[in-house]
């Protein structure tokens, strides 16, 4: 291990004790500070954020990395909002999440406690940066932060305001720790420290996903990538799935949240499909099509068996004709990759079918797949999205950042 992870991992490990020690009050009382300082510090923010984006152009990277790597006036107070938010949500930490007696007088309860130090890697999004903070720190658990190169400027500008708003609140010691050296080898030193870091979550492109999963010797929370589905049913409003289907993918198309796949039923197909290729059309979006969608609306791109499984984060959108129902079901089961799919429908009873029968963390009936979002659901924030089945699943807020200890309580009893 070298030097500078030795350092980083042992520090974390010390302050993880200390931030457990903390009130809600104190917590809260710093947590209202860093909102405030977000503000106050935007023109320095945003003017470290610029050094990223010229060098971006300059090495002429996509543009959805480049809109993911942007921050504007309206990111910022939206930062600044989610740590506010966090700031009013209850405090999992130290709840009791069940209790009982038992014929021998013991009690017993189970307790939510922080998971204790938690390693997010993830890559250009700097309002990760300040989300993971506010949401680690308010569930008592200190964060090791390895945000991508590419944002290498904007990370230590949020993690400086952040780090001087909790000195100012009173807090002494580190509780969050940003890695600012940007040698890939750190990750590797960093994935194999299991007795210092209790838990990762990667946050990016599948491949560093995939990556970080492969090679941690500790666990991790994984969220591969955002296949996610509309299924425009015979029985919906128009007008509805119109909309519904533009804000899905055009609103902010390099997200995982947003729509990939459009699947039409055949009885609505000739009615809907011209009406969304012209709106597709005047934003941009590519369509790609299976041949019956090609033959509604000629001229689109044809669709190949891999476009269904691909996260486009982009203005590109394949769409495919079902008979019925079951078969859009079984498309998402099949191709999908378990984050959020929505139904457009008048049909309660279609709803109640899909909602029970497609396998994923987040199944929606007539809204967009935008508001699969942590702050969205309430949560103040979000420390991703996760496809798995344990320990959490889907937007992850305060109790998915904690574990749970057993407590018990007795007056001498000994076991015979």
């Amino acid at each position: 291990m070298s030097a500078y992870i030795k350092d980083l991992v042992t520090k974390a490990k010390k302050s993880s004790f200390a931030l457990a020690r903390l009130s809600t009050l104190e917590k809260n009382r710093a947590l209202k500070v860093m909102a405030r300082d977000i503000i106050k510090n935007k023109d320095y923010i945003l003017k470290e954020n610029l050094k990223d984006l010229k060098i971006a152009y300059k090495n002429k990277l996509k543009q959805s990395f480049i809109d993911r790597l942007k921050l504007t006036d309206k990111r910022i107070k939206e930062m600044s909002k989610s740590l506010s938010a966090v700031a009013k949500l209850v405090d999992p930490v130290g709840k009791v999440i069940s209790a009982t007696t038992r014929p021998n007088g013991i009690r017993i309860k189970r307790v939510r406690v922080p998971i204790g130090v938690v390693l997010i890697v993830y890559e250009a999004r700097p309002n990760v940066t300040s989300d993971c903070v506010g949401l680690l720190f308010k569930t008592s658990n200190v964060g090791i932060l390895r945000g991508g190169s590419g944002a290498l400027y904007s990370n230590k500008a949020i993690a400086r305001v952040l780090n001087r708003a909790l000195k100012r609140s009173g807090i002494s010691f580190p509780a969050f720790f940003v890695v600012e050296r940007t040698q890939r080898n750190l990750i590797d030193e960093l994935l194999k420290q299991d007795t210092y870091i209790d838990l990762v979550i990667p946050r990016g492109g599948e491949s560093l996903i995939r990556k970080v999963a492969k090679s941690s010797a500790i666990p991790v929370i994984k969220h591969y990538k955002g296949v996610c589905h509309i299924f425009v049913d015979k029985e919906a409003d128009i007008k509805k799935a119109l909309n519904i289907s533009i804000n899905a993918k055009t609103q902010r198309p390099s997200v995982c949240n947003a729509v990939e796949t459009i699947l039409v039923h055949q009885d609505i197909a000739r009615k809907f499909l011209p009406l969304l290729k012209k709106e597709f059309d005047k934003r941009g979006v590519e369509i790609r099509g299976d041949k019956k969608t090609f033959a509604v609306i000629p001229g689109i791109n044809q669709a190949k068996e891999a476009d269904w499984a691909i996260e486009y984060l982009d203005l590109i959108v394949s769409i495919k004709i079902v008979k019925d129902i079951t078969e859009a079901i079984t498309h998402i089961n099949t191709y999908g990759s378990f984050h959020t799919d929505s139904i457009i429908t008048k049909s309660r009873k279609n709803i109640e079918k899909f909602l029970k029968e497609v396998d994923s963390a987040c199944c929606f009936s007539n809204i967009s797949t935008r508001f699969s979002d942590g702050f969205q659901f309430g949560l103040g924030a979000e420390i991703g999205i996760s496809t798995d089945k344990l320990h959490a699943r889907g937007p992850m807020g305060l109790e998915e950042l904690t574990t749970y200890k057993w407590v018990a309580t007795g007056n001498g009893q000994i076991r015979k």
